[in-house]
């Protein structure tokens, strides 16, 4: 076991503990659970067993497997900024909608005060 290899193990099993905590914690939704617990086992097992990456960019045609685990990275981080930012804008409507929904029930609310006080 080298030095790289034990770092990069206890890298991985650290950012599968964080992930396990936030879960605990409840700060990260279980909307992502499942794909952060996948991502965190998948670092861990090309951690385990380093010989993987290199089969597998080879069986793939990748010439150096850094590039296809960048390569598969940004597909992946560029999949979860267009997913949360879909997300943003169905919540920025929600939103919208809702202040358009109180707007209206304290103009009634206020119309009814009026009602009752000229009464």
């Amino acid at each position: 076991m080298t030095s790289t290899y034990l770092v990069g193990l206890v890298g991985s099993v650290l950012v599968l503990a964080g992930i396990v905590e936030l879960l605990r914690r409840r700060q990260l939704g279980e909307k992502y659970a499942v794909l952060w617990l996948v991502v965190g086992l998948i670092l861990l097992v090309f951690t385990v067993f380093p010989g993987l990456l290199p089969s597998l960019s080879s069986g793939l045609g990748v010439a150096v497997p850094t590039n296809l685990l960048f390569f598969v990275g940004l597909v992946f981080l560029v999949g979860v900024v267009l997913h949360l930012s879909w997300e943003v804008s169905r919540l920025e409507n929600e939103t919208r909608k809702l202040a358009e929904d109180l707007a209206i029930l304290q103009l009634e609310v206020a119309q009814q005060k009026r009602e009752n006080v000229s009464e």
